[in-house]
């Protein structure tokens, strides 16, 4: 029989044979790999895994591919494209996320996996979490810049409004409108929360930045949303919508949420509204407001431009009030004449007086007169008058008298009366020119060339009146001259 030796040599032999009893047969890898994956899989065919996101990339087919950690451990994930294309963010490396789905083998590397259905953020805080990274990230890139914001239209023609149709938000919005500024509203309805609602509502924006030429643009977009969870939300904080509106050229009022919700789309906005209504408020003025302030206005220009006329003539009251009254001006210059006068008759007095002393003196002889007269003949005979002077300052003198009499002859109101024209006078002699002024007068003389004619007018009274003896006229007395001295 065979010694030990030997029978550890058959154990230990270079080729493999079966034993006797031997049914353990040896299977191939792929033999033993689909059977671990038929066991894992049968074993975990429903899983939720809770860990946080590592080595995220989608490739080119559309696939996610991913690992998931925790402290301890790791695991391999993927997501085929159907469902990676209905996820509700975007994956990211350090977001904690529960993932659902199976676990599985890849063989080809000797790996267990698991494959996800759907993938969601662990918790409200690793949303937050997620949420101000993508902020971070976005406003590094400059898309919340103040100096992108554009200001907003004081009275916009056409506002649009990207919400939902069946909302309350769309309705308030209309009716806030409607009482302060009726103005055109463009509706682009949308999806506001769930699957595919970031992409609606991005798409919306565009279009009416898009819109082709000869179509007119709104002046104002609202994008609009009532309140809700960070979830309901979520759609607003997508990188998609965020960039749309930061692109918008019209500008845009993000009212998304109330007060105290803050999306990216508001940071991304010219404008935040804490509510819809709000919105609306912002969009457009008050017209009973405006017309308020236009009659302010009309008030104010009207006061304006009486108000110079006002001070003028307060001016000018003011200025009359300090002139001195006529009667002060010419005060001194009256008592000057008063005293001047005074002073003349004075003057006069004494001088007639001296006068009257000096005639008074005066001794005339007979020889002063007589040497008086010599000396004016001996004068008289010294100037040698020649005819020629005597007869030039005749014939001057002839001449103006003729000029003189021609002058008389066309002023004369009588020299009419040749050619057949008469004067009217009434009682009083005084010449009656015009028929009203004949009516006052009972009685009126006609002058002729050869003589007057008294008539009686027809306002005459019945009782004949008497007619008036006309005064003989009388040649102007001849002018005295008072002697100074008598």
């Amino acid at each position: 029989m065979p010694g030990p030796s030997s029978q550890s040599d058959a154990e230990n032999g270079l080729v493999a044979r079966s034993g006797e009893g031997d049914n353990a047969a040896p299977l191939s890898i792929t033999e033993i790999s689909t059977m671990l994956k038929r066991t894992v899989e049968d074993r975990f065919g429903f899983v939720r895994l809770r860990g946080e996101l590592s080595g995220v990339k989608r490739a080119a087919s559309g696939h996610l591919y991913c690992s998931l950690k925790d402290e301890k451990a790791v695991i391999d994930g993927v997501m085929w494209r159907g469902n990676a294309g209905r996820l509700g963010f975007l994956p990211e490396d350090g977001i904690e996320v529960v993932a659902t789905g199976k676990l599985t083998t890849y063989a080809g590397r000797s790996k267990y996996q698991i494959v996800m259905d759907s993938m969601e953020i662990a918790g409200e805080g690793a949303l937050l979490a997620l949420l101000e990274k993508t902020r971070l990230r976005l406003e590094k890139e400059g898309l919340f810049a103040p100096e992108r914001k554009k200001a907003l239209p004081f009275l916009p023609k056409a506002i649009a409004v990207v919400t939902s149709p069946t909302g309350a938000v769309i309705r308030d919005i209309l009716h806030r409108l409607a009482d302060r500024f009726p103005s055109q509203v463009l509706v682009w309805p949308v999806l506001v929360q769930g699957q595919g609602s970031a992409d609606q509502v991005a798409s919306a924006i565009r279009g009416f930045s898009d819109l082709p030429e000869g179509v007119p643009k709104p002046d104002l977009l609202i994008v609009a949303r009532g309140g809700g969870s960070i979830e309901d939300l979520w759609g607003f904080n997508e990188e998609v919508v965020v960039r749309a509106i930061a692109d918008c050229p019209i500008p845009v009022i993000s009212a998304v949420g109330h007060e105290t919700d803050t999306t990216l789309a508001d940071f991304a906005a010219d404008q935040r509204a804490p509510t819809p209504t709000a919105a609306a408020e912002m969009a457009v003025p008050v017209r009973a407001e405006l017309a308020a302030t236009l009659e302010d206005l009309a008030y104010r220009k009207k006061r304006a431009i009486v108000r110079p006329v006002t001070l003028g003539r307060e001016r000018l009251d003011v200025r009359i009030k300090r002139l001195p009254r006529p009667e002060a001006l010419l005060q001194p210059q009256v008592q000057r004449l008063d005293d001047l006068a005074d002073r003349l008759r004075r003057g006069l007095k004494d001088r007639t007086a001296k006068g009257r002393e000096k005639l008074g003196s005066l001794r005339i002889s007979s020889a002063t007169l007589t040497r008086n007269l010599r000396d004016a003949q001996q004068k008289l005979s010294a100037n040698r008058l020649t005819p020629a002077l005597v007869e030039n300052r005749a014939a001057r003198d002839t001449e103006r008298f003729a000029a003189l009499e021609r002058l008389f002859q066309s002023l004369n109101p009588e020299a009419p009366l040749q050619r057949g024209f008469v004067l009217v006078k009434d009682a009083d002699g005084n010449l009656v020119r015009t028929k009203a002024a004949a009516e006052k007068h009972s009685q009126l003389g006609v002058k002729f060339a050869d003589g007057v004619l008294d008539v009686v007018t027809g306002s005459a009274p019945s009782a004949p009146a008497k007619a008036k003896k006309r005064k003989p006229r009388t040649d102007a007395a001849q002018d005295r001259q008072d002697d100074l001295f008598g």
